[in-house]
């Protein structure tokens, strides 16, 4: 008799760790002496790290599998390891780009530094510590990181991450002098701004900047709050000052509330005329309560010209069981571009890949252009640039499987399922998360 298949060893070793999974889940419950569940608390982070380097060494492996497959079927070794972090991503329920900084710290860690990654395994350090290990000696040659990672090993156990990075970053300049100038140098060429959403519907804006820019922005705004607020008869507070200066600043307006803004406004109408409470969707922040969404809108209505917001409604429709938005009314000052519109709220403005929030940057055809698929919404999805490309490399397949739901399945060379679904509209449930099979 011939020895166990790849499928049963899969099955096997899938079975193992959900096992651990159950286990794990009856813990709080067995343990009713503090003493001990401070045991098992200290037990679990070390689980914790040792089970983020078991991660790595799978994707290390499976990146390395996939490199060399590639490579048989004949492709050039720059492109060998396409769409290895979107199947990463895929099954760690992570994005793409999100998984590709976790295989890179993986080979790192694995190739690298393997004292680090020795006292990963162990629980030693945390995944966090480990971490900044990896980002603080990425610019050093391999021979260089793994003489700073000697040093570091008996060094950085027992004591916290920030102290972590502090002795990595040292160490690493002290290894190469004149690659930490360099370092500093190209960083200051990745300056850039960036906005993610907040909650209670408010945003973080930030900006990476040179550190003598930053200083002298933050304190032009702190100045000029303070002389606003020894003027007097301003209620707001020296914080609220700052962050309307630099709305203002920025966009030119008379005031911080005078913004423009294009309002996604998919919300049921009854609570555009004030009779629910139903939550509204602005695109590019997700969920806002109907009372602030008609206050933006009311601000059309506030002020003077100069000081009164342009607001924009585009009214959305969506079917009554499923609530995917379906259509999209073209009434505004420009009629090009309704059906991408309508794909970029439909989808609540990011990837329709699971797990990806990246906004959308193209529209894809689910049954390809080339294939005589249409361009109409429900053969439509929006995808960041990533996620369309991957799907053009061998192994991949879309395929819309539920037109009711606009459910859409994506397969991946090793042929795992997961399906996908349209963000609900405002006043109905949340569909099924994306699942693999």
């Amino acid at each position: 008799m011939g020895g166990p298949t790849a499928v049963e060893d899969r099955d096997t070793v899938a079975g193992e760790v959900a096992v651990m999974v159950s286990r794990l889940a009856e813990l709080s419950t067995i343990v009713e002496d503090d003493a001990a569940r401070i045991d098992v608390l200290a037990g679990l982070e070390r689980l914790k790290a040792a089970a983020a380097a078991a991660q790595y060494e799978v994707m290390v492996r499976f990146a390395e599998s996939q490199r060399a497959a590639r490579r048989g079927m004949g492709f050039a070794e720059r492109h060998a390891t396409r769409g290895v972090p979107e199947q990463i991503g895929l099954a760690t329920r992570t994005s793409p780009s999100a998984a590709a900084r976790q295989l890179g710290r993986a080979r790192a860690l694995a190739c690298h530094l393997p004292g680090t990654f020795a006292l990963l395994r162990t629980g030693e350090i945390s995944e966090f510590a480990a971490t900044f290990v990896v980002n603080e000696t990425s610019h050093l040659a391999p021979e260089q990181r793994r003489q700073v990672d000697a040093c570091l090993a008996g060094e950085i156990t027992g004591i916290g991450p920030q102290r972590v990075q502090r002795l990595a970053r040292r160490y690493a300049i002290e290894a190469d002098p004149a690659a930490a100038v360099t370092r500093a140098s190209r960083a200051r060429k990745d300056r850039r701004v960036g906005v993610r959403p907040a909650p209670d519907t408010m945003t973080v804006f930030s900006a990476l900047l040179p550190c003598e820019q930053g200083v002298a922005a933050y304190a032009a705004l702190r100045r000029h709050a303070d002389a606003v607020i020894a003027a007097g008869g301003d209620s707001r507070t020296r914080a609220q000052v700052m962050a309307d200066t630099l709305v203002e600043r920025l966009t030119g307006q008379a005031t911080a509330d005078a913004v423009s803004a294009e309002i996604g406004l998919v919300m049921t109408d009854t609570s555009l005329l004030g009779g629910d409470g139903a939550a509204a969707d602005l695109l590019g922040s997700g969920p806002i309560p109907a009372d602030t969404a008609r206050d933006i809108t009311r601000r059309a209505e506030d002020g003077d010209d100069e000081r009164r917001a342009r607001v924009f409604l585009r009214r959305l429709f969506t079917d009554p069981a499923t609530g995917v938005v379906v259509d999209c009314d073209p009434k505004r000052r420009r009629f090009d571009g309704t059906l991408a519109r309508l794909l970029t709220y439909r989808d609540g403005g990011t990837c329709r890949d699971p797990y990806c929030d990246a906004p959308i940057r193209h529209f894809d055809h689910i049954h390809p252009y080339t294939h005589s698929g249409p361009t109409t919404p429900a053969n439509g999805r929006g995808t960041c640039a990533r996620g369309n490309y991957v799907k053009q490399q061998p192994g991949w397949t879309i395929r819309l499987v539920d037109p009711y739901r606009h459910t859409v399945e994506t397969t991946t060379p090793t042929g795992h399922r997961y399906t996908s679904h349209p963000p609900p509209a405002p006043g109905h449930r949340v569909g099924a998360q994306p699942r693999a099979a």
